[in-house]
């Protein structure tokens, strides 16, 4: 080979490996600047509490604020559809789990797909609901309630904070491992359901734990189970769904996301960001105390958990015939 030749095939290689030098670099100094995280719920809700907590930990890890801004409506699907049209630069997140899981079959014309559309960066938390009925309701335990049920088909009313929410999905698939009626009161938000149980208007509900707990300890709401598949530290006396209804597991999942093409070593650094803040032990904490546990694991181990949501609720949709409101 003559030199000129070397010359060339060298200076080639070289201008080959450019590109990877600076995307490595900008991977590195990520982030520069502020990061929006998007939540399609309320403050207060489980969504907006996993984006604080996490937001909060990754602003004191990574030195940028991650800031937490709240895009309601449409079941989260608003919130979704503008973190999925976000440039894929890891300056845009959203949050998501287990509602867009349910999303993804309730709605039919929706302008994305949660898992081709949303690139999975972590999961955050594992949240159970909990059954819980008004004192005065004559059942104490599940199987005295599912007697109660199929004795008086149609006459108890659940309550849940609209079509296709965690508390309704639980109840539906309650419903059907229960071989019981019971009638669906949907309202605009799971407080105003939450309130009209405490008042005895409805008269069962499958509530997140971070909203019902306090009124358990209070007793104001007798807890009849909680919707794991086994039982939870922050209610060590009340016994999961699937100890009467075996294979019965409602739980919300949530986590962290980005458009898709976001560059693999922002996932990866975010994802290793989050998993240290969630061994934590003031993280951890926290997350007792709403009755949740972390949800750790890889990228691809998140999206392996919203794929497996997405099935599970499509069987229940249909077998529901569940229509969006």
């Amino acid at each position: 080979m003559n030199p000129p030749r070397r010359q060339f095939l060298r200076l080639a290689a070289g201008a080959a490996a450019l590109p990877a030098v600076p995307r490595f670099a900008w991977a590195q100094a990520y982030p520069a600047r502020p990061v929006r995280i998007l939540v399609g719920f309320a403050a207060g809700g489980g969504g907006d509490i996993l984006a604080r907590l996490i937001g909060q930990a990754l602003s004191e890890r990574l030195g940028q604020p991650f800031i937490v801004e709240n895009r309601l409506g449409a079941a989260s699907n608003i919130a979704i559809e503008a973190a999925v049209n976000a440039a894929p630069n890891g300056y845009t997140l959203a949050v998501y789990g287990t509602p867009n899981a349910v999303n993804a079959s309730l709605y039919e014309k929706l302008s994305f797909n949660i898992i081709r559309d949303i690139a999975p960066i972590a999961g955050v938390m594992l949240q159970p609901n909990v059954m819980s009925v008004h004192p005065a309701f004559p059942a104490k335990t599940v199987a005295d309630f599912i007697v109660y049920a199929r004795a008086n088909p149609g006459r108890i009313n659940f309550g849940s904070g609209g079509s296709g929410s965690t508390p309704h999905m639980a109840a539906e698939l309650f419903k059907m491992l229960a071989a019981v009626d019971m009638v669906h009161v949907a309202y605009r938000g799971a407080a105003p359901a939450l309130t009209d149980l405490l008042g005895g208007q409805v008269q069962v509900m499958f509530d997140g734990m971070p909203t019902s707990i306090e009124h358990i300890k209070a007793r104001k709401l007798r807890p009849l189970a909680v919707t794991t598949a086994t039982r939870v530290e922050a209610l060590p006396n009340v016994p999961s769904l699937s100890e009467f209804l075996p294979g019965y597991e409602a739980s919300y999942r949530g986590g962290i996301g980005a458009p898709k093409n976001t560059p693999p070593e922002i996932i990866e650094k975010l994802n290793k960001e989050i998993n240290a803040a969630l061994a934590d032990p003031k993280i951890k904490a926290r997350l007792a105390d709403m009755g949740a546990t972390a949800l750790t694991g890889s990228a691809a181990d998140f999206g392996k958990v919203i794929a497996e949501e997405t099935e599970k609720w499509a069987k229940v949709i249909r077998a529901a015939n569940i229509k969006p409101e």
